[in-house]
């Protein structure tokens, strides 16, 4: 009987050893860290993995993550440069990088960096007028996680980045803010419509400018384009004319076919509407050298006259136009009316 109760007496003693090894096993996550505490002293860190404590004599002081952490702190009144009183809010970005500072560094690091961000907050807008508050965010975010980085060393945080997420001015200023934005606008589209109006009368001048120019030169390349036709027409005609001589003179035509030509022609001027022609003497002796052939064409006489006797000239009417009575101009009609009948009595 006394065998069988130690025997459970000892079962239950491995049972409760094996249960507090088990219960001092303990697996530390990804991103995170323990703090170990020997009889109340700093022993160690333990990073993400398997980790075993000794019993009634290690403690886990503290669990914490080693991510990047997003503080938004409530909005805090500062006073600009010119006493503009507003509210800034801002948003702090950290992160542990020594978990051992972060616990003995500090008791609460989180409401010291709030407290830190706001006094740092309030020094940098206070060297600054509400316009450059209003637009320098980056040079204020710059500052600002530069000093809070820098203090916040010995608590074995890092700040990586601070951001102004809101800047809310008084509500006269905002008026007046909006009064001067308004009238910044106006002027800006009055100086684009002045600009756009002026481009558009450059453009239309400069069209006009074109148009002209273009014009003129469509006029000048049609003169020339009938200059240049006309001078080929002009050289054309004297070509033809000039190759017309040229066949007569290959073809060797007589005298008698000249001046038989020279008659169609005579014929061809005394077709027309005039009432009085001055024949030129070398024109009357063709004329009278021709004979029959003259009168068969309605000029000269019929039949040669006999040698030895002369024939009356035909005389050529006179004009009833002209008197001799008329003065120069008459006297110098009836002389060569009288050429004209001696050339033709020849």
């Amino acid at each position: 009987m006394g065998d069988i109760f130690g025997k459970i007496i000892g079962l239950v003693i491995l049972v409760i050893v094996v249960a507090i090894i088990v219960s001092n096993i303990r697996i530390v996550p990804q991103a995170q860290a323990y703090i170990i505490e020997h009889l109340g002293r700093y022993k160690a860190t333990w990073n993400a993995g398997l980790h075993i404590k000794i019993p009634f004599f290690e403690r886990i002081v503290r669990k914490m993550s080693l991510k990047e952490q997003v503080l938004d702190f409530p909005p805090q009144p500062v006073i600009t440069k010119d006493n503009v009183t507003m509210q800034i809010d801002s948003v702090v970005f950290c992160r542990i990088f020594d978990p051992k500072l972060f616990t003995y560094g500090i008791e609460n690091a989180v409401t010291g960096l709030q407290n830190l961000a706001a006094t740092t907050l309030r020094n940098i807008i206070g060297e600054m007028e509400l316009d450059a508050t209003l637009t320098s965010r980056d040079i204020i975010n710059s500052k600002m996680q530069v000093i809070l980085d820098e203090a916040t060393d010995p608590w074995g945080l890092k700040v990586t980045r601070v951001e102004i997420k809101n800047i809310q001015p008084p509500r006269e200023i905002e008026e007046v803010m909006t009064k001067q934005m308004r009238a910044e606008r106006e002027r800006r589209q009055t100086v684009l419509e002045a600009k756009a109006h002026q481009e558009a009368v450059v453009s239309r001048a400069e069209g006009d400018k074109r148009a002209k120019i273009l014009a003129a030169e469509a006029e000048r390349d049609a003169k020339i384009a009938m200059a240049e036709g006309e001078s080929r027409r002009i050289e054309l005609v004297y070509e033809a004319q000039a190759e017309g001589l040229k066949k007569l003179n290959e073809a060797n035509v007589s005298p008698a076919v000249l001046k038989l030509k020279g008659l169609d022609a005579l014929k061809d001027v005394a077709d027309g509407q005039a009432t009085k022609i001055y024949m030129p003497s070398d024109i009357a002796n063709v004329v009278t050298s021709l004979g029959i052939l003259g009168e068969s064409l309605g000029i000269g006489s019929a039949v040669n006259p006999e040698p030895g006797t002369r024939k009356a000239p035909a005389e050529v009417p006179a004009d009833p136009c002209i008197n001799e009575n008329t003065g120069k101009g008459g006297r110098e009609a009836a002389a060569a009316t009288a050429k004209i009948n001696q050339s033709l009595g020849r």
